[in-house]
């Protein structure tokens, strides 16, 4: 295994001074986040553009990729996660158009996986935005499959707030459907594991892992507590709404131990990539750092 990091809270530093400073800190890997370049308003922990995937000539796309070979770092795979099953048609037509490049970009960098999301429409059952999938989806597996890509779903129901309330916008969280996901394009399709999603959905860590684990192509290290005053005042029925509090690993109620046994135990030998959400370790790029190598260094005795 390697640890690294996902370079989105980056957002204004330029890539090659993230990953030197990874390098030197002892890091072996990037997942690279690849929004398309955007002014305005942009989602929490979205719209970081380390790679433009509109304007990055083939050429380019190699020499990015030697220059962080030259640092020691490999690339564990490009990151983009917005929602192709957006109600709005127009957002949909955007972000699949968008997702695309990427998967462009990943062919040309020589990088066999793009991170993203299912997609989901918060006012649909999760049978509904199935069947949105099985209309959308397959035209963009096969372009992934003519390029020579693998697509890793992450497991968020990318519910944080109300504007995505009650039934999230990526639908590729439960097991229920990933058995769905994984029988219909489970050649094509993989999943970006992260374990804090199942801790506030109360699933089981070491099941989820022992089902699914020869099918994670991708893992995120990220850490969730639970506010347990915010769960008493509001209930299972907000959806974790004030309750669920992303932290860095280490400092929330994720079993690393479990963690890492289940991946050894399931064969995954890839990266494992640090994903930083923590509200404690943001403000400038030092409170950044400062969150990573505390992440570093509980998760470093586990990679080997």
């Amino acid at each position: 295994m390697k640890l690294g990091l996902l370079t989105a809270p980056f957002a204004e530093t330029p890539l090659a001074d993230v990953a030197a400073w990874a390098s030197s800190a002892g890091f072996e890997a990037l997942e690279i986040a690849c929004w398309p370049k955007t002014s305005g308003a942009t989602r929490r922990y979205a719209g970081t553009s380390h790679i433009d995937a509109a304007s990055t000539s083939p050429a380019q796309a190699k020499e990015i990729t030697a220059s962080l070979a030259e640092k020691h770092l490999t690339i564990s795979g490009l990151g983009y996660y917005p929602n192709p099953l957006h109600p709005d048609a127009a957002h949909r037509e955007a972000v699949i158009g968008h997702l695309k490049k990427v998967i462009e970009l990943a062919a040309n960098m020589g990088v066999p996986v793009v991170n993203t999301f299912c997609g989901g429409n918060a006012s649909k059952t999760v049978d509904v935005n199935w069947q949105d999938a099985l209309k959308v989806w397959p035209e963009i597996v096969a372009f992934a499959r003519g390029h020579g890509i693998k697509l890793a779903f992450e497991n968020c129901p990318m519910i944080f707030s109300y504007d995505e309330w009650p039934g999230g916008h990526n639908i590729a969280y439960s097991p229920q459907v990933w058995r769905r996901i994984l029988e219909t394009w489970g050649g094509d399709i993989g999943m970006n594991f992260d374990p804090s999603h199942l801790v506030w959905q109360m699933i089981d860590q070491a099941r989820f892992i022992r089902e699914f684990g020869p099918y994670m192509l991708h893992v995120h290290a990220k850490d969730l507590m639970i506010d347990h005053d915010g769960l008493y005042e509001r209930g299972i029925l907000s959806a974790g709404i004030g309750w669920q509090v992303p932290r860095m690993p280490g400092l929330g109620d994720v079993d690393w131990s479990g963690f890492f046994s289940g991946l050894y135990r399931a064969g995954y030998d890839g990266s494992v990539i640090i994903e930083h959400e923590d509200r404690r370790f943001e403000g400038s790029d030092e409170q950044v750092k400062r969150g990573f190598l505390l992440a570093r260094d509980v998760l470093r005795p586990y990679v080997k």
